[in-house]
């Protein structure tokens, strides 16, 4: 579980489960930071957008 301040716009963030995408990638980039997060897969390409407090759950580690 992460801590609201180790993380900023542009990291790459490696989640605890893989994207339901053909890569399965478990890394995705910080595109927008709010209330909501609004990730990009690493993988696809794709945008999701989660409640922080969820994401904060979820993110196992911030690579970059």
């Amino acid at each position: 579980m992460l801590e609201n301040k180790d993380y900023e716009l542009g990291d790459i963030v490696e989640m605890r489960k893989p994207h339901p995408c053909y890569s399965r990638s478990k890394q995705f980039e910080i595109v927008r930071l709010g209330a909501d997060i609004k990730l990009k897969c690493c993988g696809c390409g794709n945008i999701i957008m989660i409640p922080r407090h969820i994401f904060n759950e979820k993110a196992k580690k911030v690579i970059k």
